[in-house]
């Protein structure tokens, strides 16, 4: 049992790639792309992208910085933001054509914060939000 938070970066998108696969938190997500020996990097580095497997769709990437990862959720980045920021994480819009919105996950307890995110894109309430 791990008495410390986990602070690194690497090892906090490994834990959310477990998540992710798990099928836990849906079935339909699935991680791809994934570069095991990803070195983190202060910009962020690619460690894998997420994608709906109904539609084959990508839908977020994962970067790892040295003491932390973050998410750029790549579709409905409003949804995305709103349920993060519902969990507590640290949300911010990224200027792009299409939008997007990062997600930081700054510690492996965050990693369970973010997963409400990533049900609330690909399944959106029925009032669209």
């Amino acid at each position: 049992m791990a008495a410390d938070r986990v602070r690194d970066g690497h090892r906090i998108a490994e834990l959310l790639a477990s998540e992710l696969e798990s099928g836990e938190t849906h079935d339909a997500l699935a991680v791809t792309d994934a570069d095991p020996e990803v070195t983190p990097t202060p910009d962020g580095a690619l460690a894998y992208r997420v994608l709906d497997r109904r539609s084959e769709e990508v839908i977020a990437e994962v970067f790892v910085q040295p003491d932390r990862a973050y998410v750029e959720f790549r579709v409905a980045p409003e949804t995305a933001a709103s349920a993060a920021e519902e969990a507590g994480l640290r949300v911010r819009p990224k200027a792009v054509q299409p939008p997007q919105t990062v997600v930081f996950v700054e510690d492996g307890a965050q990693v369970k914060w973010v997963l409400g995110a990533f049900t609330a894109v690909i399944d959106p309430a029925p009032d669209g939000g």
